[in-house]
């Protein structure tokens, strides 16, 4: 299977699928269902309102991140009218290829039900190291606009040492900040020290957490309850990066006072034209290793 001279249909989802679409469409026929009618496609993307209107089936799905809003619908944001998994589905023959982030069990059942493969690109590593691009801008945003000071000279802690934190960790040094970076492993916390930053075992997280002015969680762990959400200074922000169910206890956060940002999906809302972009390279990535 070549990457270029297929069908696709780019089913849901938001600005980074609009792009995704527009880029497929530059070697391929793209169909793109699950936008309203003010969405703006380029000119050779089919941009359909119902489904009857592909004439014949598609070589390759495309799903958003996340695949599926509930149990029977595709994530649809930028769509007032819901998106069913299994009408979608049914735009596939035997063989052909789903594509799309965080496929979930059921979704995968419905797949197999359809008789269609399905790859989940969000378990990809290079989508997983580039995605953290704009998740790491993101979180710069969202300090440089919640916090009254500039960020230099600020001292700023980051929990957990994977992709979004090495670029953190890089960016925030680069603007002049006192980075400390909490991790468990031992191996972890030497690279901490090769990256410039200070470490911070997790055991000894609770040690003076009100001198941080700034503080971004990356792991989906509760790491910050009460307790510790009881020793962090009024004026400090909390950025949550972590996914479902997040790192942070939210309620105690708001009857403490703390304030505290769960910022989740930044490449979507951030950069979505070099989310898409990405998401493109890893669809190409994955036929070129389909091809062999």
């Amino acid at each position: 299977m070549y990457k270029k001279d297929l069908v696709y249909l780019v089913a849901g989802g938001d600005q980074r699928q609009v792009h995704l679409a527009d880029l497929l469409s530059m070697d391929s026929v793209v169909y793109a269902i699950g936008f309203s009618d003010d969405i703006v496609f380029s000119e050779h993307v089919n941009h359909v309102k119902s489904l009857v209107e592909i004439p014949a089936p598609v070589d390759i799905i495309v799903l958003p991140i996340p695949a599926m809003a509930s149990g029977r619908t595709i994530s649809a944001p930028l769509c007032a009218h819901p998106l069913l998994a299994d009408e979608v589905l049914s735009c596939g023959e035997p063989g052909t290829l789903v594509m799309g982030g965080m496929i979930n069990s059921v979704l995968q059942k419905k797949c197999e039900q359809h008789g269609l493969q399905w790859i989940d690109y969000m378990e990809r590593e290079e989508l997983a190291i580039l995605n953290a691009v704009p998740t790491a801008e993101g979180a710069i945003q969202i300090a440089m606009e919640e916090l009254p000071t500039v960020l230099f000279g600020q001292r700023c802690l980051i929990t957990g040492f994977g992709r979004i934190s090495k670029v953190l960790v890089r960016d925030l040094l680069a603007l002049g900040m006192d980075v400390t970076v909490s991790a468990r492993k031992f191996a972890d916390l030497a690279w901490i020290t090769v990256y410039g930053a200070r470490k911070l075992p997790i055991c000894r997280l609770g040690d003076r957490l009100d001198k941080y002015d700034l503080i971004i969680n990356t792991v989906p762990a509760k790491l910050f309850d009460r307790s510790m959400l009881s020793k962090v200074r009024k004026d400090s922000l909390i950025i949550d990066l972590a996914s479902k169910p997040g790192g942070v206890d939210f309620d105690a956060a708001r009857e403490l006072g703390v304030n505290t940002i769960w910022a989740l999906s930044l490449p979507g809302k951030v950069a979505p034209i070099s989310a898409g972009q990405i998401i493109c390279d890893t669809i190409y990535n994955i036929l070129s290793e389909l091809e062999g």
